[in-house]
């Protein structure tokens, strides 16, 4: 998530502060929403996303829990002395250390492994120590509102990482009604610039972010033809 996230997210608003702190209310007040829903606090009526498409926070918690343990480390090739993958140590190889995590993320999420995969490498090149001058960290880049929202307690951790930002990913496809392209920017530039828009806005970050990483997915496809199958059928 690009600092365009922040400064973008609302037309009118200035780049700063008052623009950060007003994104990370948003987020947080949405999730929050749908966790209560979840614990049965509030009627589903009141969250603009379903609690059948959100999930409830044990929901994810088993998400996360699946994905942090030392068989899904082992598969990404980055366990540490442990037994569990040390955070800030990138994956031999580029990518291929993380595609088991991917695309067990992008399944649990309902989405095309080879767009999670686009969105990664353009967020952070694989970099799971990976920081923006904005306050986003790790491989997908979250604020630290929005991962702590999301159930993610450490960012600069290569699979809470994943599963946070396939988690959010995910509800931005749901809000969009499954547009790619839209949740791509909202994920970029956040859901009230693509709402106000009624698409992509026109922000040349966005833009730009938007096709890069539908250009990362599509070569990835071509590399991994299982994971175009697997994305024809997400």
């Amino acid at each position: 998530m690009s600092a365009q996230a922040v400064s973008g997210a609302t037309a009118g608003v200035p780049s700063g502060e008052l623009a950060i702190v007003q994104r990370v209310q948003q987020l947080q007040a949405l999730i929050e929403s749908a966790r209560q829903v979840a614990s049965g606090a509030l009627p589903t009526s009141t969250t603009a996303t379903s609690a059948s498409t959100q999930g409830s926070s044990t929901d994810f918690a088993s998400a996360l829990q699946a994905a942090t343990t030392a068989d899904a480390y082992s598969a990404a090739g980055v366990v540490g002395a442990t037994g569990l993958a040390e955070p800030g140590v990138a994956a031999s190889g580029g990518s291929g250390g993380y595609e088991a995590l991917i695309e067990q993320a992008a399944a649990r999420n309902g989405l095309d492994p080879a767009v999670l995969h686009g969105l990664i490498e353009q967020e952070s090149g694989f970099d799971p120590s990976a920081t923006s001058s904005a306050g986003a960290a790790g491989l997908t880049q979250l604020m630290p509102g929005t991962a702590s929202s999301l159930g993610v307690a450490n960012p600069l951790n290569a699979a809470e990482s994943i599963e946070g930002g396939a988690r959010y990913l995910g509800q931005l496809m749901t809000k969009f009604g499954g547009n790619t392209q839209d949740a791509l920017a909202a994920y970029n530039a956040g859901p009230g610039a693509v709402e106000q828009y009624g698409g992509i806005p026109p922000y040349a970050e966005t833009e730009s972010y938007v096709s890069k990483v539908l250009d990362n997915a599509e070569t990835y496809r071509q590399s991994h033809p299982s994971t175009a199958l697997a994305g024809s059928l997400a």
